[in-house]
């Protein structure tokens, strides 16, 4: 892949400048960079998402990408396949094969040798895609990947639409390791693996043939897999291509940004002379006055030349305030009893309640009902049987794991309208987290899904609400943010039902007690029960 003058602004955002770069085949690349530096926005582009204002990417011909997103949410367009059939599908051998044996059905009725040149130029086409996707050994490489990824068989019987999130992204993952793509995108590939997994998709991924490009935050994984490093600097918008792993560009890097303080500290002590010769020649007589002007001219000279460090990372700053208080019981839930059509029950008879100012946690392992229910208390769906009780001075502020409760055709500001502030004052608060300028009036279908999180939490900081519904809140955030919202929501003075498998979360949370599924039962919080549901989920990823 080659990248020649790429330009690329966002309304009057600049994003990249007459970027070139060039990759090799077989180029493991770890991207990295500040909030907002691009590196979704990159991906896209890669994908034919978004259109370069300059310059180009150029693929050769046939080039087929793969792509795993953060979130997997509706990506994938038949939800009704089962989950095999779909990873079947990663590779298009029936399809080649259906469409060969077209060709040669073609070519024994053909009579007129003009047509028949094409035909054949087609089959051998074919015949080469079938030997690139080894077409006699592809199912064993198909179960080598469900072997190594601890994919069960009652799962690969499911239909997708039946899987949690998690799931979905693991069988995503699987998938694309399958379909032998030339280049692979990955974008933050770790958030949903267990530790075996990982260690195969490591191994797989090392001896992966093709250019992979990879988003993570996970710096181990980086090291493991990464042959080089790509660095967008927000400041600049340019990119660079690092020899190595992580670790390796971290040194240089290091070594460089000292290199590059002293520099600065010794223009800033050369400008500082200048100014002082010039402040004390200008005005003077003719003499003096060319001394000073000499001298103005060395300090444009080295103004423009002078070294622009980094700016540091910014964090975002918020806090959750509760507008009125609820009842002394917000919700409570009695004989709750759900499940899909043609499914067994997710629970049945489930009840229990929530005290006012009480963090509660659900647990249970990957498919059990968990976000389920929080949808069943918000009215997305209904109970089969029994009912929820909602206090009528409580009020629901609910996030939603996969951000359905944005709106992704409209733009940061237009998802907070709802809200009765004026347009300064929704731009100082956009402020907090981290939305200044310009990104306010991005399409939210445009931003990362680390950005989605921080407009989501945005959403529910306005609510004012005595009761949070949590669904998995520190996905897609980096491990500094996830540490921010532990604090803010551990001193919110509401009512939270949470769930989340993050332990390091959870635990700061101050949690007291904990709702198991699909038992019902309602035990005091533990660590050791987190930990072993979290191992157990990871696995069933």
């Amino acid at each position: 892949m080659i990248i020649k003058n790429l330009s690329f602004s966002y309304q009057l955002q600049e994003i990249f400048k007459e970027v070139s770069l060039a990759f090799k085949e077989n180029d493991h690349v770890g991207i990295i960079g500040v909030n907002g530096a691009g590196k979704s926005t990159f991906f896209k582009l890669i994908l034919g998402e978004l259109m370069p204002d300059e310059g180009k990417i150029i693929l050769k011909k046939d080039t087929k990408v793969g792509f795993l997103p953060q979130v997997i949410g509706d990506t994938i367009p038949n939800m009704d396949v089962s989950v095999f059939d779909y990873l079947l599908e990663g590779r298009p051998i029936k399809k080649l094969e259906e469409e060969l044996e077209a060709t040669y059905l073609k070519i024994s009725v053909e009579t007129d040798e003009k047509k028949l040149s094409p035909l054949m130029k087609r089959i051998s086409w074919l015949q080469e895609r079938l030997d690139y996707y080894d077409v006699y050994e592809a199912s064993n490489i198909l179960f080598k990947i469900i072997e190594g990824m601890q994919m069960d068989s009652a799962l690969l019987d499911q239909p997708l639409k039946y899987l949690s999130g998690g799931q979905k992204s693991k069988v995503a993952f699987a998938r694309l390791l399958y379909s032998k793509s030339e280049i692979l995108l990955l974008d933050e590939p770790t958030n949903h693996l267990d530790q075996d997994s990982k260690t195969f998709i490591v191994q797989y991924l090392k001896k992966y043939h093709g250019l992979v490009l990879i988003i993570s935050h996970d710096i181990e994984f980086l090291n493991e897999v990464t042959t080089s490093t790509l660095y967008l600097d927000k400041t600049t918008h340019s990119m660079e291509l690092f020899p190595g792993s992580y670790e390796k560009y971290l040194r240089i890097r290091n070594e460089r940004q000292k290199t590059e303080e002293r520099l600065l500290d010794k223009q800033l002590r050369e400008e500082e002379k200048l100014k002082k010769i010039i402040a004390k020649y200008i005005g003077g007589n003719e003499k003096k006055a060319r001394i000073a002007k000499d001298r103005q001219k060395k300090l444009a000279r080295l103004e423009s030349e002078k070294v622009v460090l980094e700016k540091k990372k910014k964090t975002a700053h918020f806090k959750i305030l509760v507008k009125e208080k609820s009842g002394i019981l917000p919700l409570k839930c009695e004989n709750l009893t759900f499940g899909y059509a043609n499914q067994s029950l997710l629970f049945e008879n489930l009840t229990f309640d929530l005290t006012r100012g009480e963090k509660f946690l659900i647990v249970g392992e990957n498919g059990v009902g968990k976000s389920t229910l929080l949808k069943l208390i918000m009215n997305y769906m209904a109970p089969l049987a029994g009912k929820i009780d909602i206090n009528f001075k409580t009020s629901i502020g609910y996030y939603a794991q996969e951000h359905e409760l944005l709106n992704k055709d409209k733009t940061i500001l237009e998802n907070l309208q709802e809200f009765n502030m004026s347009l300064g004052q929704l731009r100082s608060f956009l402020g907090n987290f981290l939305f200044t300028g310009e990104d306010v009036y991005k399409k939210v279908s445009v931003l990362s899904p680390g950005e989605r999180s921080r407009v989501a939490l945005a959403k529910l900081a306005l609510t004012g609400s005595n009761l949070l519904l949590l669904d998995e809140p520190t996905n897609h955030l980096d491990p500094e943010t996830q540490r921010l919202i532990a604090e803010v929501f551990k001193t919110y003075e509401g009512t939270m039902l949470v769930v989340s498998h993050n332990v390091e979360f959870v635990s700061h949370l101050g949690i007291e007690r904990m709702l198991m599924l699909p038992s019902g039962q309602v035990k005091y919080y533990d660590e050791e029960t987190v930990l072993y549901y979290q191992k157990l989920n990871e696995k069933k990823k």
